[in-house]
């Protein structure tokens, strides 16, 4: 059995990636998603989790629609925190152990977001669910699994969205030539926009030497493949030259 290069990480979950028809959570996706997680947990690495609502709710889409912006924010946190009460509970089923925090106050379903406790469940081989962003509008759940990385730790971001194998100089929905990159620098990144994350995430990535990878989780086996340290999609660090194919 292959040996896990990274002892903690972080994965980013869209909420796409959770997300059915019309403004739902899968439960076939969730069944996958969490099948996934639990047997990369037989690696014994420590993983924790971002989750976005995506497939609920859009602030700043609800915000071009005529919802305050501020207020269509914290909405979104609100449905980050379904996303992740949906996840906790297929991940319970199937006897794994999970807490989740919350950037915002909703005792009744979740912890707070304490750091130092988090670190602990991590370190008790507990799955720890962070919802609600970084409980502040303006701020994308993307910039939270950066910053949830980085505070607790982690040694990679790994970034899966809905059915996404990695990072393009185009979409490869739209264009037929579109290459995928193997590898990519933080700066060019930024400097092509390339949907990686968003400029603030990617940033904070890149100040911290962070390395992130892009994945699609939907094909089985992937996050054990990149938990072995296995070539797949796109792998965002440093500032070296891109390799694309």
């Amino acid at each position: 059995m292959a040996r896990a290069v990274y002892r903690r990480t972080l994965l980013k979950l869209s909420g796409e990636a959770l997300g059915g028809l019309d403004n739902t959570i899968s439960p076939e996706s969730l069944g996958h998603l969490s099948d996934e997680l639990v047997d990369a947990l037989t690696m014994d690495v420590e993983i924790a989790i971002v989750v976005g609502a995506g497939n609920l709710w859009r602030g700043a889409t609800m915000a071009d629609q005529g919802i305050d912006r501020a207020t269509a924010d914290y909405a979104g946190m609100l449905m980050t925190v379904v996303n992740a009460l949906a996840l906790q509970d297929a991940l319970e089923r199937r006897g794994v152990t999970v807490r989740t925090q919350s950037a915002i106050a909703v005792e009744a379903v979740a912890e707070p977001y304490i750091r130092r406790r988090a670190i602990r469940h991590l370190e008790k081989g507990r799955v720890v669910i962070f919802a609600a962003g970084t409980g502040n509008p303006y701020m994308t759940t993307d910039t939270a699994a950066a910053l949830r990385a980085i505070e607790v730790g982690a040694e990679v971001l790994l970034m899966t969205k809905n059915r996404v194998d990695g990072v393009y100089d185009a979409d490869p929905n739209l264009d037929p030539s579109a290459r995928r990159f193997d590898k990519l620098g933080y700066i060019e990144a930024l400097n092509r926009r390339l949907s990686v994350m968003d400029s603030t995430a990617l940033t904070l990535c890149m100040e911290n030497n962070l390395p992130i990878r892009v994945f699609d989780m939907f094909r089985p086996g992937n996050l054990r493949r990149v938990l072995s340290g296995e070539p797949v999609g796109t792998l965002v660090e440093g500032d070296g030259e891109r390799v694309s194919k």
